[in-house]
């Protein structure tokens, strides 16, 4: 691994990226993948999240982090004041103190899909299929697709010092993330699991966490090349502020879908990215939801 990052990282295969020997994914029947498997499985269903630590090799996280790096000019940051759904207006069907109308401070980038280089190291670990694979067999499901988004496909979020990404939900079932590069005060991963159901918004326990009640949330010190899978469709989430004084709080985000061909929704896609494309706009028109939640 010497030279120029970016050559560094277009010459990495699976092996490079992950330790192979604790984490035999190539091998599905072998007995350190079924236990990393029952310990995930264990995880997501008891709290909606699992983490594999060490997934990542410490070299290729060094790696992973020059490629946030060469490709920190093209993060798209925003400012904004959300409720947890991404609204940012006020909803008069509510009042005016429900968790609906409570909104927070957003202030985080993110790196967008069609900046990375195919073959580069973090696209190597998002597309390979024995990374899929595992990640299926954590979430107990048939098969995974990368995410056809060209946008949120694979992406990195930034939290620059100061910066957090408040309260919210995710508009898929569940997230797949490395941290790259931790905050060295603040940054922490939080989350209150199962807090709400496809067919219960649970407004009220919402409201709790909201006001600053800590009894069901679950705080992560993820550390670098940990992989966390998180079910966050329906578990409050956040990324605490990152000290002033912090280095940035860099993680790859690795997103994927049940069926192929799924694009994101041209709302979020915005706010994320500050702007959508022609298939975003088209695949808008076809949605079909899956859920009435709010968002």
């Amino acid at each position: 691994m010497t030279g120029a990052p970016g050559h560094a990282a277009r010459s990495l295969g699976l092996a490079d990226l992950v330790d192979l020997e604790r984490f035999p994914i190539a091998e599905p029947s072998s007995p350190r993948y079924v236990a990393t498997v029952d310990a995930a499985r264990r995880g997501l269903r008891s709290l909606g999240c699992a983490v594999l630590e060490g997934f990542v090799r410490p070299q290729a996280v060094r790696v992973l982090n020059d490629e946030v790096l060469e490709r920190k000019h093209a993060t798209h940051y925003s400012t904004e004041i959300i409720n947890p759904y991404f609204h940012t207006t006020v909803d008069p069907a509510y009042p005016d103190d429900h968790v609906v109308n409570t909104f927070l401070e957003r202030t985080s980038g993110f790196i967008p899909g069609d900046a990375w280089d195919r073959g580069c190291a973090t696209d190597t670990l998002f597309r390979a299929p024995e990374v899929a694979r595992l990640l299926a067999d954590c979430l107990e499901i048939d098969e995974l697709h990368c995410y056809d988004d060209p946008l949120a496909g694979l992406t990195a979020n930034i939290c620059d010092p100061g910066q957090q990404f408040t309260w919210h939900f995710d508009t898929n079932d569940f997230a797949v993330t490395v941290l790259v590069q931790p905050a060295t005060g603040g940054g922490v991963f939080e989350y209150a699991p199962d807090i709400r159901s496809a067919d219960d918004e649970a407004f009220e326990a919402i409201g709790s966490v909201l006001d600053g009640d800590g009894s069901r949330v679950h705080s992560l010190h993820l550390r670098p090349g940990d992989l966390q899978i998180f079910r966050g469709r329906h578990s409050l989430h956040r990324v605490t502020r990152v000290a002033a004084d912090s280095c940035p709080r860099h993680a790859a985000i690795f997103a994927y879908t049940r069926e192929p061909g799924v694009i994101g929704r041209v709302a979020r896609t915005r706010q994320l990215f500050g702007r959508v494309l022609p298939t975003h706009e088209q695949a808008e028109r076809q949605r079909v939801r899956s859920d009435t939640l709010l968002d």
